[in-house]
């Protein structure tokens, strides 16, 4: 079968562009009609005309954008943009996570956005969606990123807690305020009985997650705390833009540690100055990429953001057309833009 003339997905100055719908998959610049895949701030960006997100997206835009345009849909509900037929499917990745499916001139297309495929209980399981064109992340596009299981990090994580009170310290946690956050106290419900410390960036979207119903370990806000607060052997857990800040004055003595995919490689965690390292990421690892592709049984793939180059060679020496879009997206660091929390401040902007 010859390729097909026009491609359902092409790059603009804005984004993502669906020629046949006449909109955007998480423009960048501003523009009529955006179909947003998840609240992170490098995909839902402010300024559209109207947007088209998951049912569970919508309390996180709201949060993160104030009120808007909004569009909800149930995954798996089809709706018509033009002459584009457009559905949203379980990515995985946060809360209201979604693909985006799309059909049109006799082809299919779906946009993974950002996704994982590990087990989490604070969002939908990534689902496999058949397409002939994958336009798939590569944020952790190397086959040295392999993610160990959550719920092991999770216990690495009460027991650090633990050493640290046994010296009389703190554990500060250093955590994205979105998705990160909430899956790590989601984890931790089953394995420790003590509240954890919030930074008041982390507290709003964890409020935001308890009123969608996720069960997560009990927490209270740090600025909450009265003034000379021991903080000994307690699991704090702050943006990363908190670091350094004078917000960290009231901890007298701390251990600090970070929660990212990106502690698998031990530079990163010397880079970043922190003690300890959790691998926890929402993002797909290698092996993971290459079975969602493989599961996509798309004929074309096309990889953004991330380490794309090495994902496409890997995908050509298998037989598999691959090639790529330079977006704008960010990885995980960029991604969580945090909006300030009136009570603390020192949130991060």
């Amino acid at each position: 079968m010859s390729r097909p003339v026009d491609d359902l997905v092409i790059l603009r100055a804005e984004g993502l562009y669906c020629p046949a719908g006449d909109f955007h998959i998480d423009p960048w610049r501003p523009v009529p009609r955006a179909v947003i895949t998840h609240g992170h701030g490098d995909h839902a960006r402010g300024g559209m005309g109207e947007y088209h997100c998951s049912t569970a997206s919508v309390p996180i835009l709201r949060w993160r954008l104030g009120e808007q345009r909004v569009h909800a849909h149930a995954y798996g509900e089809a709706f018509t943009l033009g002459r584009a037929r457009v559905s949203l499917h379980p990515a995985g990745h946060v809360l209201g996570s979604a693909q985006v499916r799309i059909e049109a001139d006799g082809q299919v297309w779906v946009a993974s956005g950002d996704y994982k495929r590990q087990p989490d209980p604070t969002c939908a399981p990534f689902e496999p969606v058949h397409c002939d064109t994958f336009i798939t992340e590569a944020t952790f596009g190397l086959p040295v990123y392999r993610w160990p299981d959550t719920r092991d990090v999770a216990a690495d994580i009460v027991q650090w807690r633990r050493q640290c009170a046994a010296r009389g310290e703190a554990a500060l946690l250093y955590c994205y305020a979105l998705g990160k956050a909430q899956r790590i106290l989601a984890e931790l419900l089953p394995l420790d009985d003590q509240p954890a410390l919030l930074h008041g960036a982390i507290d709003a979207g964890v409020q935001v997650y308890r009123e969608a119903g996720i069960a997560m370990l009990d927490t209270r806000r740090v600025a909450e705390l009265p003034a000379g607060t021991d903080f000994a052997g307690q699991l704090i857990l702050a943006p990363p833009s908190a670091a350094g800040s004078s917000w960290l004055r009231r901890f007298r003595k701390a251990q600090h540690g970070f929660a990212s995919g990106w502690m698998r490689i031990r530079g990163n965690r010397r880079r970043r100055n922190v003690d300890r390292g959790f691998i926890v990421s929402d993002h797909a690892d290698w092996p993971d990429l290459l079975r969602s592709i493989a599961d996509s049984g798309a004929r074309r793939v096309i990889a953004t953001h991330g380490n794309t180059d090495a994902l496409i060679r890997h995908l050509r020496e298998q037989g598999v057309a691959a090639e790529a879009f330079r977006t704008d997206y960010g990885d995980e660091a960029l991604a969580d833009t945090t909006p300030a929390s009136s009570d603390d401040p020192q949130a991060p902007a």
